[in-house]
């Protein structure tokens, strides 16, 4: 099988370029494809595809750029080029552009792959009946919203069209299938990253680190972890580091560097800015726990199978999809009250004192996230594939 996917990819700044990476890692070592076709928006000599591990062929395809408007005609261009026997696309709202036309019209591309009689499948990691859009960044003002919603629901419609739409979260499937009837939709869990051996649990000399990882400054705000830290190193005497591991939220530019300007002078802060690829299990590794400080969501989370991988103790607000994942996929943690500086440091405090209860979080979210691997995650796609080529 060639398979092509639509999808931005490493070092593409794009939303869902990890992602991207992990399934392209892990679709390539399965032995009915035979080649692998990149449609994404960086140029082929800067895709990040020197895997060592033995896979398929892979072709990188440059043929489209966020808020573009001409995105349609050079990815069926591409399409028509290169001939692949499937497409998948690794889809959010926001993929193709942050501009409402360029946004809307590359999300009609499922439903031309369709007509072109290609097998095609969305992965689809968000809804908009499950976003926040005043949290998220979008838009305070009500009668926007409604426009907003009124777009996506349309949208929506059209990327049904596709062969088969996997959403990662079992409420998306009962949402869609109540409110558009559609007989489409499956789940496929986010998957796992990487699968590291084992960790020790045991943590480096030195402070323990406290890190959130991901794009700050909409519904993921970092002051009120930075406080809630200052609040333990005032009632214990835990030597504490906040390590604040990603960058800006593309709607918020600047906003870390305000932060930091803000606490310059807390201790013990450290800002680390993009972090590469190969940079991602230090980061974990050397972790304390990983902490959620989020007012709402938009999606399965990333970030949360990346801990468990690692092995990590994860503080979340039991609010939207993490409270889902929580109780569907094992994982555990301490959980606080997104509204409250106190309610976040009780729950880091109780981990931070007690190594035994950290340890066992680690564990439970190992344990979770062993039990779906990308490779795993993977072949449901190819099954997937194979049951529409032979309706």
């Amino acid at each position: 099988m060639k398979l092509a996917i639509v999808t931005a990819y490493p070092p593409s700044k794009v939303t869902l370029n990890e992602y991207a990476y992990h399934l392209v890692k892990h679709f390539r070592q399965h032995s009915d494809v035979s080649e692998l076709i990149i449609l994404t928006d960086i140029k082929p000599e800067e895709a990040d595809i020197n895997f060592t591990e033995n896979g398929c062929k892979i072709t990188v395809k440059q043929c489209w750029r966020f808020n573009s408007y001409t995105n349609i005609s050079s990815v069926m261009k591409a399409v028509k080029e290169t001939r692949p026997d499937a497409i998948l696309f690794n889809l959010q709202f926001m993929k193709f552009g942050d501009k409402k036309i360029a946004a809307a019209l590359g999300l009609l591309l499922p439903m031309l792959c369709k007509r072109k009689k290609i097998p095609t499948i969305v992965l689809l990691h968000n809804i908009m009946e499950q976003v926040d859009l005043q949290s998220a960044g979008f838009t305070k003002n009500k009668l926007l919203q409604k426009i907003y919603n009124f777009i996506g629901t349309t949208l929506t419609k059209f990327i049904l069209k596709a062969d088969s739409i996997a959403v990662t979260i079992s409420k998306y499937v009962d949402i869609l299938e109540e409110k558009y009837k559609a007989k489409n939709v499956i789940l496929i869990p986010h998957g796992t990253f990487e699968l590291p051996e084992e960790p020790t649990y045991d943590l480096p000399e030195g402070p323990q680190k406290i890190m959130t990882f991901g794009k700050f400054g909409t519904y993921k705000k970092v002051e009120i972890l930075i406080d809630a830290v200052e609040k333990i190193r005032d009632r214990t005497s835990e030597n504490l580091e906040v390590v604040i591991a990603g960058t800006d939220n593309p709607n918020v530019p600047g906003y870390l560097s305000s932060v930091q300007e803000k606490y310059k002078e807390t201790d013990q802060i450290t800002f680390t800015g993009y972090v590469a690829e190969e940079d991602v299990p230090k980061i974990f590794g050397e972790s304390a726990m990983v902490i959620f400080p989020y007012t709402s969501t938009t999606g399965s989370s990333g970030v949360l199978h990346q801990a468990g991988s690692y092995g990590k103790a994860v503080v979340m607000p039991d609010l939207g999809d993490l409270g889902i994942l929580v109780k569907e996929e094992g994982y555990r943690g301490e959980f606080f009250d997104p509204t409250s500086t106190d309610s976040l440091a009780d729950a880091i405090q109780k981990i931070v004192t007690n190594p035994n209860y950290r340890n066992e979080l680690g564990k439970a979210n190992y344990d979770a996230a062993t039990a779906f691997p990308m490779s795993r995650i993977t072949r449901m796609y190819l099954e997937k594939f194979g049951e529409i080529k032979m309706a």
